[in-house]
């Protein structure tokens, strides 16, 4: 064994027995990592499951590129979409298929209870279906659906029966998609005639249903951004997104984005801050017996490798305080937004909260190298200029 792995290896059980010996105040800075961490897990999480449960059915439907009406601002529920304006879109060079989709919100019964439940038709068989079925079938007939998974307790089963309010069609679910919901409401994929007919039981004074969203597929070599690019110029009055950007420039998602984003931020500062202080006010407090450990021949360089191993001990036990919390949350809650603990989110986490705090300590590694060991026998500790 080499000496330098032996002096890492004296270093690291050094720093093992100080934190033995400090139990207490060691423990209350993990505790305090471990908040901290639960709090940017537990933020990424729901921040990757409000956007998903705002824009999953346009992220998981099979067109990849879709046509809003210019007027309606990327927003489904303002667009229309004219059959006249599909059949343009069909004569664009480059495009292989362009069908109609028509979404809206609705009241609708099930188990005897009303819910808001947003409706997409499409035809079926084509352009708009769900690409995400984890259980079940697609529908192939009219009066039949693809629910979002998520709500499947609350009336939204495969073989649950669902009646559109007023007087609209009964739809039978037959299928269960992954984060297939749209505005964090139960959704449904059917059939277009059904849509129609119950875009019409709620409106009947309504003559006819306009589509709310032209559904487009490129043909081969043609790339989805390209083809939304020449649909948009060529026909006044649209304006064609590929299924990515349709996804995320959804408005609210950015908004929503960029609060979360801003709590996230700061909780990696906190993070910074709160362990900067401790190790530097911690190094301060030893200033005494690291100068004697200098004057019996410690290097500083085994002094800082302690420390180091200290912040270690200290975030790899944060995280995996915040890990658990977030285990415990997502078992509580039920529903609603989904918590998920995913593996690869929280080794990012790890790894980012680590350089941030070994960051931190740096002002108190410094401190720890400009020990000079003469000042052992004048009792002056650490040299602060």
């Amino acid at each position: 064994m080499t000496t330098e792995r032996t002096g890492r290896l004296a270093g690291t059980r050094l720093a093992l027995r100080e934190v033995r010996r400090g139990r207490a105040r060691f423990g209350l800075l993990t505790g305090a990592v471990g908040l901290l961490a639960f709090l940017i897990l537990f933020q990424q999480t729901i921040l990757t499951s409000l956007v998903t449960q705002f824009v999953g059915a346009i992220r998981n439907q099979s067109a990849p590129v879709l046509v809003y009406g210019a007027d309606a601002r990327r927003n489904i529920e303002g667009s229309r979409v004219s059959d006249d304006t599909i059949t343009t879109i069909r004569r664009v060079p480059g495009v292989a298929r362009a069908e109609h989709i028509g979404e809206g919100t609705f009241t609708v019964t099930t188990h005897g209870t009303l819910h808001d439940a947003v409706l997409f038709g499409y035809e079926i068989g084509g352009l708009g279906a769900p690409t995400t079925l984890t259980s079940g079938r697609l529908p192939t007939r009219d009066g039949e659906a693809v629910a979002s998974d998520l709500d499947r307790n609350d009336g939204f089963d495969i073989g649950d029966r669902i009646r559109v309010e007023p007087g609209g069609p009964e739809i039978t679910v037959v299928g269960l998609a992954r984060d297939l919901r749209f505005s964090v409401a139960p959704t449904l994929f059917l059939s277009y005639d059904t849509y129609s007919r119950a875009r019409l039981a709620a409106n009947p004074d309504a003559t006819e249903v306009i589509p709310s969203l032209g559904a487009v597929t490129p043909e081969a070599g043609v790339s989805p951004g390209e083809i939304a690019r020449r649909i948009t110029d060529s026909i006044e009055g649209t304006e064609a997104l590929d299924r990515g950007r349709a996804a995320s420039e959804s408005p609210g998602v950015s908004a929503v984005q960029q609060s979360l984003g801003i709590v996230l931020l700061l909780a990696y500062i906190v993070v910074t801050l709160v362990t900067g202080f401790f190790f530097m006010i911690l190094t301060v407090q030893k200033a005494e017996s690291l100068t004697l450990l200098r004057a019996v021949g410690a290097p500083g360089g085994y002094l800082v490798r302690a420390l180091l191993a200290q912040v270690v001990t200290v975030v790899a036990g944060g995280v995996l305080v915040g890990v658990v919390l977030l285990t415990m949350t997502a078992r509580a809650m039920q529903g609603g937004v989904a918590i998920t603990v995913e593996p690869r989110r929280v080794l990012i986490t790890a790894a980012v909260v680590l350089a941030l705090s070994t960051l931190a300590s740096i002002t108190a590694a410094r401190r720890v190298l400009r020990i000079e060991p003469v000042r052992a026998t004048t009792g002056a500790g650490v040299e602060y200029s």
